[in-house]
Parts: structure tokens; C-alpha cells; sequence
């Protein structure tokens, strides 16, 4: 053994021969460029996920939903995880993807949070300038979205597609989109994942564009958007009827959790062809 203070404890070179560090990776010495010699990797297949968000636009605000379930691969485990974020009393976030994803831009958006409160704190509790100095939906959608881009191009994206809902700094209701690649629009509906192809027809039928939303009262769009997570649920392997809804307009932020979806019937199902022993 040598006891040589640099080298003590590993057998000793001009008995047992020097060390073959060709196995090793860069930061022990080595030639490798990871432990077992392949390149650094990271997440390519999210584990626990949650499914689709939804939102629409109403003449004074924005509705968004999401339901209550994370899903562990196809098993509905987690029944629990709130997915809608407020921010503050202009904006709430809507994540769809990868949880742990999420709960670390949560993480970010509450240490944002504290570091706005801060830094707009002093001005004697004039209600109408805090309004004004306070982050708007707008704001945030474009920070989360180079948060997004800067990690795709970092090659270690964030597996979310996320849907920002609220008042821009004008108060005129604002709701966008960015997913793992930063990619974003806008439009007076949006939705994430299966409710892009089951739940957008349905909103669009009642707001078919800008000028539609203008004219849309609060409750209309509440009732449109039970009624998609309503089809949601029927429809989607991945959902639960559980789910919770925030409205957000001039009055702030009306959140919503543990809504249960109202008149459930899987009558429909008599009627439906095309699929197992069942005949057209």
C-alpha cells in the first residue's frame, strides 16, 4: 500500500502497475465524458403528468380550468395536485406536462413574487399605483416564455405546455401560450393537451374570435367551460372530474378548487359505434 500523503490508501504503482484512467470521467481524471461513457443526459419521457388547461376570453376577464389529476404513466395516482397558479391579482397559470416540472416554475414564480412585492412596496398603499406597478399577465407570459426558451436551448427543456390567463397593464383581458420548446400565441381560446382536439371546438363555437369575446358575460363563459371539462372527462383517459377554476378580472383573482363536474351520465355510451364488438 502507499502511504505517501498524495496518494495514500491505493496500491502501489511499481508493484501493481499505474492506474488505467482511461475509464474514468473528465473531473476524476479520467477520458470519459460521463461515468459510463456515454454523453450527458437529461429528462426525454416525463413520469407524472397532468393533462389538459383551458381558458376563454369574456368581454371584462379570462376563465381558465384544470383538473385535479396527476397521472403516473396510464394510472390515475395523484387526485389531488392543483395545477392553476395564481400570481398575483392579475394573472394565474395553467400547467399542463410534466409535475415536477411544474412545481419548480412554482417554485420560481413564488420567489418572483416575493422579489415584486418588494420591490413595489413604499408607495403609501395607493391601491390604484399598486395595480399599476404590479406584474401583469402579459409580463409574465414573456418572462415564462424565455424561462422555457432558455431551457430548450440549454438542451434540458421544461416538459410543461403552460396557458397564462389575466389583465395586461391596461386591464384588457390577456391569455397566451408557451410550451418546452418557447413557443407562443395568443387567441381569445386556448387549451392544452387533448383539450386542443376536444375541448377548442366546443369554445370556439361559442367565441369564435376577438371581437365574440367582447360581447361574452362572465357567466356564459363559466358555462362553457364546465361544460368542456365535462367532455374532458368523458373523453379523456388521463382526466378526472374533479377539477378546479379560476376567473380573473378587474375584481382579481376568483379561484376555485375541488369543483365536482354537475349531471354526469355515461347514457351517451349506448350510442356510440365504431369500436370493440359493437356494429355500425
Amino acid at each position: 500500500m502507499n502511504h505517501m500523503p498524495q496518494a495514500w490508501g491505493r496500491p502501489r504503482d511499481d508493484i501493481y502497475g499505474g492506474y488505467n484512467p482511461s475509464y474514468l470521467p473528465y473531473n476524476k481524471g479520467g477520458y470519459q465524458s460521463h461515468a459510463n461513457g456515454q454523453p450527458t443526459t437529461h429528462t426525454q419521457s416525463p413520469i407524472v403528468t397532468g393533462t389538459s388547461v383551458i381558458a376563454i376570453k369574456f368581454k371584462s376577464g379570462v376563465v381558465i380550468a384544470a383538473d385535479n389529476l396527476a397521472s403516473y404513466g396510464s394510472l390515475a395516482r395523484f387526485t389531488d395536485v392543483k395545477r392553476l397558479k395564481p400570481f398575483n391579482k392579475k394573472a394565474v397559470v395553467g400547467f399542463g406536462g410534466d409535475v415536477s416540472d411544474m412545481q419548480y416554475l412554482d417554485r420560481l414564480l413564488s420567489s418572483l413574487d416575493v422579489q415584486e412585492n418588494y420591490g413595489s412596496s413604499g408607495n403609501g398603499g395607493d391601491e390604484e399605483v399598486e395595480s399599476r406597478a404590479m406584474m401583469s399577465a402579459k409580463n409574465l407570459h414573456t418572462y415564462l416564455s424565455k424561462v422555457m426558451y432558455k431551457r430548450r436551448t440549454d438542451f434540458n427543456p421544461l416538459w410543461n405546455a403552460l396557458l397564462v390567463a389575466g389583465l395586461d397593464e391596461k386591464s384588457v383581458p390577456f391569455l397566451a401560450f408557451a410550451d418546452l420548446l418557447g413557443t407562443t400565441y395568443s387567441s381569445p381560446t386556448l387549451a392544452t393537451g387533448f383539450g386542443a382536439h376536444l375541448a377548442q371546438p366546443i369554445m370556439r363555437r361559442a367565441v369564435p374570435d376577438e371581437e365574440a369575446s367582447q360581447k361574452l358575460e362572465r357567466e356564459e363563459a363559466v358555462k362553457v367551460v364546465k361544460e368542456c371539462m365535462k367532455v374532458l372527462f368523458y373523453r379523456d383517459a388521463r382526466s378526472m372530474n374533479v377539477y378546479s377554476m379560476a376567473v380573473i378580472d378587474e375584481n382579481g383573482v376568483d379561484l376555485k378548487q375541488d369543483i365536482k363536474l354537475e349531471a354526469e351520465s355515461w347514457s351517451f355510451a349506448e350510442n356510440v359505434r365504431g369500436y370493440g364488438t359493437q356494429t355500425v
